[in-house]
């Protein structure tokens, strides 16, 4: 079923409002290691077209829910659903990452993954590939259909790294590149998969404040231009605030709060959370009761 998506803006640019069905589901994702519960019944509703933020303290169990949405991690116990605007429902518990990713959902990793001895071409071509029509005895062979669909991927990989400002590196290698940059072509390379929902796991880790703008910028692009859902972890409130359409709070794998940025910055279990005490109340005026 294709539902249009719509988002009203704010004079500072910021979407108001995002409508559409939903894209990305879990119910009771339950996820343990030995005697360690890392997800306790964890409930997700993504919905399309939008930017929603994955916020909590370090332990809260934010790259086990990424992990788990993307096969690196099957949980025992839940349900996680997508559902593609190209049509059908697929469960994505126990798939292996390869499917998932196949399927449209493409992530990056909060330590970075590339091939630091390829180019910044060469990373991204990787993925373009996997979108290949051609099979391995065309490759083999060099049949047309597999030059053609050579040439569509060195297209993709080029296009991706013109779109996140990497065109004038794409030569250089992976592992030469600013810390900044390894960020963005991680960010290429995801899409070049064609994803319809991007999971971006601590993009501004180690990134300074230029870099961060750039950033927030991209991502926005990323949703608005390209029509890409976004599933972001980042400990950058600033950054979180400034993007998110809604926001969802974990906390030793409980999610204990979501909803628009401003009401879960004011939520009195978040801020428990990250500083261990409750906000007190305002000291009432001498005389006030």
């Amino acid at each position: 079923m294709t539902v249009k998506v719509t988002k009203d803006e704010t004079p500072g640019g910021k979407p108001e409002s995002v409508t559409g069905d939903l894209v990305l589901e879990t119910k009771g994702v339950t996820l343990r290691f030995g005697g360690v519960t890392s997800l306790d019944s964890v409930e997700l509703r993504m919905l399309r077209g939008e930017i929603l933020a994955v916020i909590g303290p370090n332990g809260a169990g934010k790259t086990s829910l990424f992990n788990s949405l993307t096969g690196a991690y099957v949980p025992q116990e839940g349900k996680i659903t997508f559902r593609s605007g190209k049509g059908g429902e697929h469960s994505l518990l126990g798939c292996k990452p390869h499917v998932v990713s196949l399927l449209g959902v493409a992530r990056t990793f909060q330590n970075i993954r590339l091939f630091g001895a390829l180019t910044a071409l060469e990373n991204v071509k990787i993925a373009a590939e996997t979108r290949l029509k051609a099979g391995p005895v065309s490759i083999m062979l060099g049949l047309p259909r597999a030059r053609k669909a050579e040439r569509e991927s060195d297209l993709k990989a080029h296009e991706m790294l013109s779109y996140v400002g990497l065109d004038s590196k794409m030569n250089e290698l992976g592992g030469s590149l600013s810390y900044g940059d390894q960020r963005r072509l991680e960010i290429a390379r995801a899409l070049a998969t064609d994803p319809e929902v991007l999971l971006l796991d601590e993009p501004a880790a180690g990134t300074n404040p230029t870099e961060k703008r750039e950033l927030e910028e991209l991502i926005r692009r990323i949703n608005t231009e390209r029509g890409v859902s976004v599933l972001l972890i980042e400990h950058d409130m600033r950054l979180v605030m400034s993007v998110a359409d809604r926001v969802m709070v974990l906390n030793f794998g409980r999610k204990i709060a979501e909803g628009a940025p401003e009401q879960v910055q004011r939520d009195p279990a978040v801020v428990e959370a990250y500083l261990g005490v409750a906000p007190q109340e305002e000291p009432a005026a001498e005389g006030q009761e």
